[in-house]
């Protein structure tokens, strides 16, 4: 008898529709907020997830935030909560405040594009 069976990670977006100015550039932006979980499958069927765990990563610098487990369930339960700075832990820093540099073309800026504005290419 053949089985396929095995343990993989996941990760599920959320939608969160808030704009927010961010703690760490003073930038307008967006959380987009997403969970992280280990996942045991049968026949690529998941059957038990484990290890949730609830991120937040800001749309003007990048910044990834650790949530509030709590906060997270809520979101995820499609509950309308407001994140607050006391739910977040900074857990990786993004480009802060600074120039943002075209990979193709090398043209810096200070401003929030989200296309170079020299040569088009998404930043």
């Amino acid at each position: 008898m053949f089985f396929i069976m095995g343990i993989n990670q996941g990760r599920k977006d959320f939608v969160y529709d808030r704009v927010v100015i961010c703690d760490r550039c003073g930038a307008y932006g967006r959380y987009q907020v997403f969970m992280t979980y280990m996942c045991f499958s049968f026949f690529f069927i998941p059957i038990i997830k484990w290890n949730k765990e609830y991120y937040v990563q800001s749309t003007c610098c990048g910044t990834v935030y650790e949530l509030d487990p709590e906060i997270g369930r809520r979101i995820a339960a499609g509950q309308d909560v407001e994140i607050l700075p006391r739910h977040l832990k900074m857990m990786q820093p993004g480009h802060h405040g600074g120039v943002r540099r075209c990979s193709q073309c090398g043209y810096e800026t200070r401003e929030d594009f989200e296309f170079c504005p020299k040569c088009g290419r998404r930043f």
